[in-house]
């Protein structure tokens, strides 16, 4: 498998390189961003292991760009506690972040990790790291993946298992994610039935033991957030 491992500093780099080398990974090692974005096309990656603080331009930036196009799996590398709040939200489309200094064979367990995840529920072997491939069964985002043709659902890869209910009220909100599913619709798409005002609190009950499934805290509401007189909504 090919890996991309993006770094301006070629001691981290090249430490990178020996371990995952050590796992009979591809690498393709860079140190600027933009000598990334002129080769990405032809290179077929399967993972990219992305610095944050990347010259001219950073991974932020990095991932952004390669996300308009690839499907891949992103690890963030970073040395700013300031970044990890916007890096844990997992808003720019990357899957997983690593604080520097790092243990090394942590890094080769993530990137493990996150291969098994892709080529299971996102992707396989063929079709990693190219343009447009996806299965429409399958929702992979925020440490999330639900797979409607199973019925499968993982939390940071942890199987949980729901009632088709649940199931069923958790694909709407991922598949509308970045969307309130107003409450009303929300019923009717799930039990089929006509919406009566008593109906809300039927939702309400399932979205609470979904929460408590996802170990969601009421108040922090990390996935499933409750907008007020309206729905529910997973933010992307």
């Amino acid at each position: 498998m090919n890996i991309l491992v993006a770094d301006d500093e070629k001691e981290i780099a090249d430490l990178i390189e020996i371990y995952l080398k050590n796992e009979d990974y591809n690498i393709y090692k860079y140190y600027s961003s933009r000598d990334i974005l002129k080769d990405l096309e032809k290179l077929n990656i399967d993972l990219a292991i992305l610095d944050v603080m990347m010259p001219e331009i950073d991974g932020f930036s990095l991932c952004s760009k390669i996300r308009e196009k690839y499907n891949f799996p992103i690890i963030f590398v970073t040395a700013k506690v300031e970044d990890i709040d916007k890096i844990s939200g997992l808003t720019l489309g990357a899957d997983d972040y690593i604080t520097k200094p790092f243990q090394p064979l942590e890094l080769v367990a993530r990137v493990k990790a996150q291969l098994r995840r892709y080529a299971k529920y996102g992707g396989n072997a063929e079709s990693m790291g190219k343009e447009g491939q996806h299965n429409e069964n399958v929702i992979d985002f925020r440490n999330i993946v639900i797979n409607s043709s199973t019925h499968e659902f993982y939390l940071n890869d942890e199987r949980i298992d729901l009632t088709p209910i649940e199931f069923s009220i958790l694909w709407l909100l991922c598949k509308n994610r970045g969307n309130v599913v107003k409450t009303d619709e929300l019923f009717m798409d799930v039990w089929k039935e006509k919406y009566y005002e008593k109906d809300n609190n039927t939702v309400m009950v399932h979205i609470r033991h979904l929460r408590e499934k996802m170990n969601d805290n009421t108040k922090k509401q990390k996935y499933i957030k409750t907008v007020w007189g309206v729905g529910y909504k997973i933010e992307k």
